[in-house]
């Protein structure tokens, strides 16, 4: 399942966010989405978790939880298009 991650704190890392969602389970890969032109983070990400009985465990778990000093909002990831 992909998972969408908003109101990132503007320096919480990959790996940061990779831990955060690892205590529910199978982590496949975790995205902070930077910036092109000035290579800051945009304040949100992607994690996709192989699991989906783990992967609605996180987003209920970390909705509205704090990550790097900044209330996170997590939600699954609406398809593109």
């Amino acid at each position: 399942m992909n998972i969408f991650v908003a109101k990132l704190n503007y320096a919480t890392s990959e790996d940061a966010l990779r831990q955060a969602f690892e205590e529910f389970g199978a982590v496949d890969s975790a995205k902070v989405i930077m910036d092109r032109e000035t290579q800051r983070s945009k304040g949100f990400g992607f994690v996709e978790m192989p699991n989906d009985d783990e992967a609605n465990q996180a987003i209920s778990s970390l909705n509205d939880t704090e990550l790097d000093g900044r209330t996170i909002v997590v939600k699954k990831a609406n398809p593109r298009g």
